[in-house]
């Protein structure tokens, strides 16, 4: 049996149990008329048909009064469990248990059609998730004040803005009085006072410890909301426990991925030639090390390795950081606090040490030489780097304290 709603085999503060579910789903190869692709095809494989594993033995339990979260990258496998223990999708193994009353919001406009009424979707919408005319009746009034939709109850759903429809639809979830809501994305949809009503009731629905299971991408949701939470990545639980726990592994997931696109970037640099000068390296460094991300407050330095090939009479070496708008969040060099004036003939090391006051976001360096009042060099983003987003506060920008050496 791979669904049950016996309570019989759940303890009794237990509303949902996912027991070693797995997925899987048949992805058809490409049909191809040509010679060669028949061929090919036929080389690769013996059916006409790759498996893709969705979900890998998945295993929680939900307790009652729990305001689940669930989050991960798309194509993560969480949309798909959703609608397993949605009984949408039936799994391949393993089982799901529920104590009471499932309601799912899913998808917007599943179970509604457009050639009928307001009035005729909620009856149509309750009906599919398994409530009585009477239940139904009884729930109508509260569904429509929420939705704040009376005027239009009587006119077809087609004739709806996109907004109305999530309204209705919400609003039959959340009216449906299930023992449970298993919501999708909901507070990315809808207008601005549709999302804040949608806020309101889930601190409403916290206080009175509702059973509710979200799946989002905003980790702020999950911090504000959810009392437990999980991360699946490719198909397995990579992270179960405290919301913030599991808010910040996800947050971390996808910094990581940022950072390695922007070390490639970075590593993809060809540094250019000037008149008489050649860059060699630049760098953002902590504690010796390049990076490419920064904690909030924590200080780094550039490090700036360039040759010459003759002696460079009053030499500057300018630096700017750009934050992600396009303005100069940072603008120095090496006559900060050096007496020298020349650029001997070799390679020379410039480090500038810097009091990290940067507010969090995307930044980047360019460079520029000169000889007295005579451009030597100029280069644009010859390195990237993040400040990371500190989770209480952030910081505006100050004015840091700068040290630099010329080696």
């Amino acid at each position: 049996m791979k669904f049950s709603n016996k309570t019989d085999s759940l303890p009794e503060d237990v509303a949902l149990r996912v027991s070693h579910v797995s997925k899987d789903f048949k992805l058809p190869y490409e049909k191809t008329n040509s010679l060669k692709g028949v061929v090919f095809n036929t080389i690769r494989r013996q059916n006409g048909y790759t498996i893709q594993h969705v979900l890998k033995d998945i295993s929680f339990e939900i307790k009652k009064g729990d305001f689940f979260g669930i989050v991960g990258k798309n194509g993560s496998g969480k949309s798909t469990l959703l609608k397993i223990i949605s009984r949408i999708y039936s799994p391949n193994s393993g089982k799901v248990q529920v104590n009471g009353k499932l309601v799912p919001f899913i998808e917007l406009g599943v179970g509604f059609n457009p050639e009928l009424t307001g009035r005729e979707n909620v009856y149509l919408n309750g009906a599919m998730l398994g409530f009585t005319r009477e239940e139904i009746d009884d729930m109508y009034d509260d569904i429509v004040d929420f939705a704040e939709l009376g005027d239009f109850m009587e006119q077809k759903l087609k004739n709806y803005s996109s907004g109305m429809q999530v309204r209705l639809a919400f609003s039959v979830a959340i009216k449906s009085q299930g023992d449970i809501l298993v919501l999708d994305e909901v507070l990315a949809v809808g207008d601005e006072a549709f999302q804040k009503k949608c806020q309101d009731y889930f601190f409403e629905a916290k206080r009175e410890k509702k059973t509710i299971i979200l799946v989002t991408h905003s980790m702020s949701d999950v911090r504000k909301f959810c009392n437990k939470a999980m991360l699946i990545q490719d198909g397995v639980i990579s992270k179960f426990g405290m919301p913030d726990d599991v808010a910040s592994a996800y947050s971390d997931y996808f910094l990581e991925q940022q950072q390695k696109a922007v070390q490639k970037d970075n590593e993809a640099v060809r540094l250019e030639h000037g008149n008489g000068i050649r860059m060699v390296d630049v760098q953002v460094t902590t504690n010796g090390r390049s990076t490419q991300l920064l904690d909030i407050n924590q200080n780094f330095t550039i490090k700036i390795v360039f040759e010459c090939d003759r002696d460079i009479p009053r030499g500057v070496f300018a630096i700017n950081l750009i934050d992600q708008q396009g303005r100069v969040a940072l603008a120095t060099s090496n006559k900060v606090n050096s007496d020298k004036d020349t650029f001997t003939k070799g390679r020379h090391e410039i480090v500038f040490e810097i009091e990290n006051v940067l507010a969090s976001g995307d930044y980047h360096v360019n460079i520029a030489a000169a000889s007295g009042n005579d451009l030597l060099l100029k280069q644009s983003t010859v390195y990237q780097f993040q400040v990371r987003k500190a989770k209480l506060y952030d910081q505006s920008l100050t004015h840091p304290r700068i040290s630099v050496k010329l080696i």
